[in-house]
């Protein structure tokens, strides 16, 4: 599931909006209480034990038999399907509890569903271990005969885990006891966030719509939500510190019993990128924080007429430029005609989250903050979470996650085993998305000041995505290596935070006291682990790609769409090869940057126009 850590926008009047739309969850299962989930539910937890009972402590013999192939291919299937259907159960009780996850009943269901499908599955871990002790050999032979070849992906994947394996019943204790451990503190974690409250201008408010008033045009509403979000989470940096702490010495624990060397090795052999490629990415960003968001701060400053911004007014909105509201209709609308115009097909596809429900896009109380796009398994379809203010943002979340949803469409005729994507090409497709829904906005700009305004808002995101994620990905890497010397205070963790925050922002934002404590609330730290880099990893894949789409778009379509429907059967360097693009050349990464460079560029140059 996709989280994205996107800034929020200022709330709006509801009516304002228009009628926005609620997913229906109907499509997986009629309610928590149905007939449908409890008959599905057990019929799992018999079929997981059924499996091992079948197959388990019997693969490498199957692999040796004269028919190995074909009974073996028999076995994964039943496997891909009993990991679809766990996949459907748990997909249903997440995004039933992302919808309120202050609601005890709701928080009961998905931790009770958590539970018994955690005991289940233990009984499949078995399988996966199984496999990659076949000798290389056997397995390398038959995974290249009918019918088996149709998951030899697959099992080359796998087998990529190999040398990080534990015997099983040391997988089978860490399987089980995450409920207790890592997914116990998770929980905790979203559910003390949830229950926050902020208070400003005398209204309590939740996280989600006080984060919205960062970006309210008046300065001093700006100043006020800024301060009660530090005041509150300084009162609850506790129970964050006890959290990161914990899970972090969880991690350290994992990796040391599995052999990773590095705090973040783990991250990248899940994401299938090598250590010297993010290195390299990592190492390109911070190089240009002086030219890309030192020199953009700096830049706006003088727009406000300051010498330095605060804190909270690093994404507020330019002075003098009209901040309508974005109605749900119109911001709908755009999206789909941005798609239609690169590709009827990916529109058609975009349409469908609309028109059969798979939305959620009203704040409410309780809901899960930011957005996402949930897969949830082939036999179903995706569902996408917002929470929509009507700002020009918004509808760039929106042209975001509908890029995950097409992405997820295309790649689940994969099947369960082959069609979720590793991070390095997961927001290739929402990237993307979002650049051909600021292009079509941009291309039909005429007024400066708003073009201004646009490219503006646009820069602002792609520094979110690649400086601030790369400083969030650094903030990650000192938790984790420091960790290994024993606890964090809330105050170490505080001044790595402002540390990292210093470097990366740059001298024209004035990071105040209050500031410090804002690492708490990033869901990212606590559910995956240096998943951030991601965010810059497929931010500057995509500005590459786009450029090649700009350079020469003929059959740029088809290979975009081969490359999205290929889910997770390949590997990231032979998508990209059809483009001309090779994420390990070290000048790749500077192309991606250099077009945020050019748009600050252009804004400059605006700006000396008068």
């Amino acid at each position: 599931m996709d989280q994205i850590a996107r800034e929020p926008s200022a709330s709006p009047a509801v009516n304002e909006l228009g009628s926005l739309p609620e997913w229906d969850l109907s499509h997986l299962y009629p309610g928590i209480e149905s007939d449908a989930f409890r008959k599905d539910l057990a019929q799992a937890e018999g079929e997981c034990k059924a499996i091992a009972d079948t197959y388990r402590g019997k693969l490498a013999e199957i692999a040796s038999g004269p028919e190995a192939p074909q009974v073996l291919t028999d076995a994964i299937k039943r496997y891909e399907a009993i990991e679809d259907l766990l996949g459907r159960l748990m997909s249903y009780a997440g995004l039933v509890y992302s919808g309120d996850t202050t609601d005890p009943v709701r928080a009961k269901f998905y931790g009770d569903t958590q539970e018994r499908l955690t005991a289940a599955s233990s009984e499949l871990l078995f399988f996966t271990l199984e496999l990659n002790r076949i000798d290389d050999a056997i397995i390398d032979r038959i995974a290249a005969t009918s019918p088996l070849d149709h998951y030899r992906p697959w099992i080359e994947d796998l087998r990529k885990d190999k040398p990080y394996q534990l015997e099983d019943r040391l997988e089978q204790l860490f399987h089980e006891k995450s409920v207790t451990g890592r997914s116990a503190w998770n929980r905790l974690f979203d559910e003390t966030i949830a229950s926050l409250r902020f208070t400003v201008r005398g209204e309590e408010l939740a996280i989600e719509p006080t984060l919205n008033k960062l970006q309210d045009s008046d300065e001093a509403v700006r100043r006020e939500a800024a301060e009660a979000l530090g005041r509150t989470f300084k009162a609850n940096l506790r129970t964050f510190t006890l959290i990161t702490n914990t899970l972090a010495k969880d991690k350290e624990i994992s990796d040391r019993w599995r052999g990773f060397e590095d705090v973040a090795d783990s991250r990248h052999l899940a994401n299938r990128v090598e250590r010297e490629v993010v290195e390299a990415l990592v190492e390109a960003v911070r190089d240009a924080y002086p030219r890309l968001s030192h020199r953009y701060y700096a830049l706006k400053a003088r727009w406000f007429g300051k010498e330095k911004l605060d804190y909270w007014d690093r994404n507020a909105p330019l002075p003098k430029v009209d901040h309508r509201t974005i109605p749900w209709t119109e911001a709908r609308d755009t999206v789909l005609a941005a798609y239609a115009a690169f590709a009827p097909r990916m529109a058609d596809i975009a349409q469908r989250f609309f028109d059969e429900r798979w939305i959620d896009a009203p704040t409410r109380p309780g809901k899960a903050p930011g957005a996402f796009a949930h897969p949830t398994v082939p036999s179903a379809h995706p569902y996408v979470l917002l929470n929509y203010q009507g700002k020009p943002r918004d509808v760039m979340t929106l042209a975001h996650e509908l890029g995950h949803g097409v992405h997820q469409v295309l790649a689940a005729p994969n099947g369960a085993l082959m069609a979720p994507t590793p991070l390095t090409l997961a927001e290739t497709a929402s990237v993307f998305g979002e650049m051909l829904t600021f292009r079509r906005l941009l291309d039909r700009t005429a007024d400066r000041v708003q073009r201004k305004a646009m490219l503006a808002a646009k820069v602002e995101d792609m520094i979110n995505t690649v400086v601030r994620q790369i400083a969030f990905y650094t903030f990650e890497r000192k938790v984790h290596v420091e960790r290994r010397n024993g606890e964090l205070t809330s105050d170490q963790l505080c001044e790595l935070w402002m540390s990292v925050q210093a470097e990366s922002l740059g001298p024209a934002i004035r990071l105040d006291s209050g500031y410090e404590a804002f690492w708490t609330y990033i869901p990212h730290f606590i559910h995956s682990p240096f998943y951030v880099y991601a965010y810059a990893f497929g931010d500057c894949l995509v500005n590459s790609l786009y450029g090649v789409y700009e350079r020469s778009n003929e059959g740029f379509t088809d290979r975009y769409f081969a490359l999205l429907s290929a889910g997770g059967t390949k590997p990231y360097s032979e998508l990209l090869a059809p483009f001309g693009l090779d994420a390990k050349d070290p000048s790749f990464w500077q192309i991606g940057l250099s077009m945020i460079a050019r748009l600050i560029d252009e804004l400059e140059a605006m700006e000396a126009q008068g």
